[in-house]
């Protein structure tokens, strides 16, 4: 294996010009979730005429299926990437940056498209010396629910699959980085909108309304005793009002309020807790001020859990490929965003993996920001991470 491995970082450090150049590509024509019609065609256009199975618009929409078959009997595993944008007007300045309005990759799913098109394209190379098969998961739609993953579970894309891998790139990391943790990874959530209906009136004669604006804001405040009042301390919650619409003249009393926001929690029992409580406090401050509400609640991305031991074999696979690019192997613990790779995690045995890239010295930028870069020598050590990780499974296990 050790020299299959060599041949397959030799190959990726050859295309990493063409990684780059991809990953250029899809950051200028970026496109959002469930509407990714001409990035899912460039990525099948790439894979036409090599030898591997393509299957396209899997789960009723951009999906795409690449199956690599080995020369050698071996187990199923599967690896997926997603390319999906958002609704973000990118604000960084780069020579290569979106040319669609209000549309941008500030999550990395670009280079993450491009990473993993060249380590297939590596490995159907490769293919011969292989052992088992290897399903790439090109993926639409991780930011918005109920996300490209859960579609393209029901048309099959695990059938046969014994195990999942999948990487995302941290603009909050260091470039060198690589991170890992067991059990859970990720963060499940909710989503909730309440419009608050009341009697609107006008600033003079407040006695003659209902006044949503306050009700909301004696909301917005009590709601967060559910995580400091209701949850215990060593557990996780957040509950976040992102959006207060009550926009109106200086002297009206608002009739109506709608807010949005989100629930993120790292135990699924939490969920049932945080929403129960919630709904409690909304019908009660809304009785209280005598007004009505309507309420959209919904449970989307489950807690990423990552297997045990399949995390161990990646964390084995990591630390004996010796990658030069990588500084360090790190346990990094449980991190607080969430991702709908935990749809797979609930169906197999996965690892979903971090790879650092922020560079020291470079302005540093969260995801979903207008400014957010990733380095893209970050890219390279994404292919040879999960290229190692891939071998170390095909031919050792788990």
């Amino acid at each position: 294996m050790d020299d299959l491995r060599t041949q397959l970082f030799t190959l990726l450090q050859q295309k990493e010009a063409d990684m780059i150049k991809i990953r250029r590509h899809f950051h200028e024509n970026p496109e959002l979730s469930f509407h990714e019609t001409e990035t899912a065609k460039y990525i099948a256009d790439f894979y036409a005429g090599k030898e591997c199975d393509v299957q396209t618009n899997v789960g009723g929409g951009n999906g795409i299926l690449v199956d690599i078959h080995g020369g050698k009997k071996g187990p199923f595993l599967a690896i997926r990437a997603d390319f999906d944008a958002l609704p973000i007007q990118e604000d960084t300045g780069l020579p290569f940056a979106s040319k669609t309005p209000n549309v941008m990759h500030a999550c990395g799913h670009d280079g993450h498209t491009a990473y993993m098109m060249i380590l297939a394209d590596s490995l159907i190379e490769l293919k011969d010396q292989l052992a088992g098969t290897i399903r790439v998961i090109h993926q639409p739609a991780e930011e918005v629910p109920p996300g490209g993953a859960k579609g393209m579970i029901e048309a099959g894309c695990l059938d046969g699959v014994d195990h999942v891998l999948g990487i995302h790139v941290m603009s909050m990391m260091p470039l060198g980085d690589v991170l890992y943790h067991p059990g859970s990874v990720h963060t499940g959530r909710a989503t909730f909108k309440v419009i608050m209906q009341g009697k609107g009136g006008h600033g003079s004669t407040p006695q003659d309304a209902n006044d949503t604006i306050v009700a909301a804001s004696q909301f917005v405040t009590a709601v967060q005793t559910i995580v400091s009042r209701r949850i215990d301390p060593f557990d996780t919650a957040t509950v976040t009002i992102g959006s207060f619409d009550g926009k109106g003249s200086a002297n009206v009393i608002k009739d109506s309020v709608t807010l949005e926001g989100d629930v993120r929690i790292m135990k699924e029992e939490t969920r049932a807790i945080v929403e129960k409580e919630f709904k409690q406090i909304l019908d009660g401050i809304c009785r209280t001020f005598g007004i009505s509400y309507e309420l959209d609640y919904t449970n989307d991305y489950p807690v990423c859990v990552n297997d045990a031991k399949t995390t161990e074999m990646v964390a084995k696979a990591l630390s004996e490929a010796q990658i030069p690019e990588v500084k360090q192997l790190i346990e990094c613990g449980p991190q607080t965003p969430s991702e709908d790779f935990a749809y797979y995690a609930k169906e197999r045995p996965s690892c979903f993996f971090f790879v650092g890239a922020h560079k020291e010295g470079t302005p540093m930028y969260p995801h979903h920001h207008p400014k957010f870069y990733i380095d893209e020598d970050c890219l390279l050590i994404a292919a040879k991470s999960m290229g190692a990780a891939v071998l170390h499974y095909l031919f050792e296990g788990v």
